[in-house]
């Protein structure tokens, strides 16, 4: 506990204009007494504290300069959140002290687990990994109170298995994300663990290859959600960027020429960039990048092929289909695409262009 005592009588008595020696007079004290309290070399005896917060017309507990911490929940938590922030190994001990406050609340077990396994990860400290792999358990039967919506059942489990992968008991920590690995939310982390730390790429391969995967249609959704959200706010400088990034990384995962599921996503971007670069001023360009959203899907429609077996890095084409909800065919899925932007000028471009597709 900080105190601010030598600092506040000093203050005190510059306030109201006193000199070593008066306060010392008017405390029945010796000038060098007040002089090393001032210092921090000794502390006066309580009843002289309590006559000076008289004296200066304060109470003792501003005088001392403590200041009591809000031990409410919110604030508690807000408290060790921000030592986290830092890295501050305060966070563990203000972790103890909201579980002893706090022992049955979901919000503390569980933020106080999460801390104990970010220190416990971060100095490869046994002790805290295994508080951390405790409490965590724990606030899985509190799961009820929980109303985060990035906290689930599965996602503790992750955490567990951290805990657990970092104590050395690796064949417990895969197979608890095997058990939890519903829609693939943890194919990256068990594909690392088994071909990185565990020798076996071979068994990693299908996990790798569906984390792969995963996130490449996160990434098509990701930019085109931006897309819409730079237009709100007028940035179409970044609506370019990150249209042409996606692009060209695309392009560097297809194999062969035969058109696929890559090029049906092509398309689809190709139509957000002509959209952007009108925006942008670039019109002459923007109809150009349009015909060749229609060439690609054009070329799709003749011959459509929805799986993924021509992309690169994919260990198990076989078991993904590519689809979305704008359209089955191309053409269609950029056509909803463009009606889902509603630009007069990009509706009245694409209609011109698919007026004999129909």
């Amino acid at each position: 506990m900080e105190l601010k005592l030598s600092e506040n009588i000093r203050s005190f008595r510059k306030e109201r204009k006193m000199t070593q020696e008066k306060l010392a007079e008017a405390l029945g004290v010796t000038v060098g007494a007040v002089y090393k309290w001032e210092s921090g070399l000794s502390q006066p005896e309580l009843d002289l504290i309590v006559e000076m917060a008289d004296l200066f017309d304060t109470s003792v507990d501003v005088l001392l300069g403590y200041k009591m911490k809000d031990n409410r929940l919110d604030a508690a938590l807000e408290r060790m959140e921000s030592y986290f922030r830092t890295m501050d190994p305060s966070a563990v001990t203000e972790a103890e002290k909201i579980l002893a406050k706090h022992p049955n609340s979901f919000r503390a077990v569980y933020g106080c687990g999460e801390t104990c396994l970010v220190f416990g990860s971060a100095n490869h400290d046994p002790a805290l990994l295994r508080r951390a792999k405790e409490l965590l358990e724990q606030s899985r039967g509190l799961l009820s109170q929980n109303d985060d919506r990035h906290i689930s059942d599965s996602t503790i489990c992750g955490s567990i298995s951290l805990a657990l992968f970092l104590l050395g008991e690796k064949e417990k920590s895969v197979e608890m994300l095997k058990q939890n690995n519903a829609g693939g939310i943890f194919s990256s982390e068990i594909a690392a663990m088994l071909a990185v730390f565990m020798g076996r790429p071979e068994e990693a391969s299908e996990f790798l290859s569906e984390a792969f995967l995963s996130g490449i249609f996160s990434m098509i959704n990701a930019i085109v959600g931006y897309v819409f959200l730079f237009r709100l706010r007028g940035d179409w400088t970044s609506a370019l960027d990150i249209v042409n990034w996606g692009i060209g990384f695309l392009g560097g995962l297809k194999t062969e020429a035969r058109p696929d599921s890559l090029e049906k996503m092509h398309a689809e971007l190709l139509a957000l960039l002509a959209y952007v670069q009108a925006k942008s001023g670039m019109r002459e360009e923007s109809f150009e990048t349009l015909k060749k959203a229609r060439s690609l899907a054009v070329r799709f429609d003749s011959m459509p092929d929805y799986s993924v077996g021509t992309m690169r890095f994919t260990e198990h084409p076989d078991r993904s289909v590519v689809f979305d909800i704008l359209g089955a065919g191309a053409l269609r899925s950029v056509g909803g695409l463009i009606g889902l932007i509603d630009d007069r000028e990009l509706n009245e471009r694409w209609e011109e262009l698919t007026k004999n597709e129909r």
